[in-house]
């Protein structure tokens, strides 16, 4: 398949109005965070199109960072008219006790078929002030809710996963989104770090590397880029900037 990247790919990254909406909302939400600063990324990884069984192919990536968290990231990918995808995590900096942000969409021309977001605990559980707001939230009823996969246990038990139906039910996910962004901002706000070698700092490290090693296991997302590209360049996108090990605290 052909390749592109960097300035030689393409610029359009239209998607699902979802989608679309989310991406700001997330954007958004950056801007609020201390200490945010653009997160280097290889260019060959930052934007690259070509084409899938004769389909346009598009996908971008941006990162950032900020205090608290080591990495955000936020990937778009288009195929054709067809298959849309938005992908995000926030990975936080071990030393603070903090939660994983993850946020995902995937939809086509019949609509979204998937949309999922959490804050899932790096930790035996959440901090105790995000999991008392969580538990106040009201739960919209959703008519599609969806089951989480076989490696689902590393989400909280708020995590959000359905097949939202019509702008109502995409209305209540990204509800349900800006509350996990601004539980998010306001933990950042007052969160201190801990030292490198505190056992709670150690057992953060030791919760988020499960995670990354949980994610990696999604053999869907590994066959689909083995698909479009090839297995070294699948193997290396997911193991460099999907789900890197997290640096341990030092």
């Amino acid at each position: 398949m052909p390749i592109a990247t960097g300035s030689d790919a393409s610029t359009d990254t239209r998607l699902n109005p979802l989608a679309d909406a989310l991406a700001d909302l997330i954007t958004e939400s950056w801007s609020r965070l201390p200490d945010l600063e653009p997160l280097p990324i290889d260019p060959e990884l930052e934007a690259i199109s070509g084409s899938l069984d004769g389909d346009d192919l598009f996908i971008r990536n941006s990162l950032r960072r900020a205090r608290g968290y080591r990495k955000m990231h936020l990937e778009t990918a288009r195929l054709g008219a067809g298959l849309q995808i938005l992908h995000c995590v926030f990975f936080p900096d071990p030393r603070h006790d903090l939660p994983l942000f993850g946020a995902d969409v995937v939809a086509s021309r019949a609509g979204v078929s998937a949309a999922i977001a959490d804050l899932s605990p790096v930790a035996a559980e959440l901090p105790a002030a995000l999991s008392s707001a969580l538990r106040q939230r009201p739960e919209p009823p959703y008519s599609q809710p969806r089951e989480l996969p076989a490696w689902g246990d590393i989400f909280s038990p708020f995590v959000r996963f359905v097949r939202p139906v019509g702008p109502e039910e995409e209305g209540w996910f990204l509800d349900d989104v800006r509350l996990f962004l601004d539980l998010i901002a306001d933990a950042v706000a007052s969160s201190r770090p801990q030292a490198s070698d505190d056992p709670a700092t150690v057992h953060r490290y030791e919760m988020q590397l499960s995670y990354c090693l949980q994610q990696k296991r999604n053999d869907k997302t590994r066959r689909a880029l083995e698909k479009a590209f090839n297995p070294s360049w699948a193997d290396r996108y997911i193991e460099t900037l999907l789900f890197d090990d997290p640096p341990r605290p030092a």
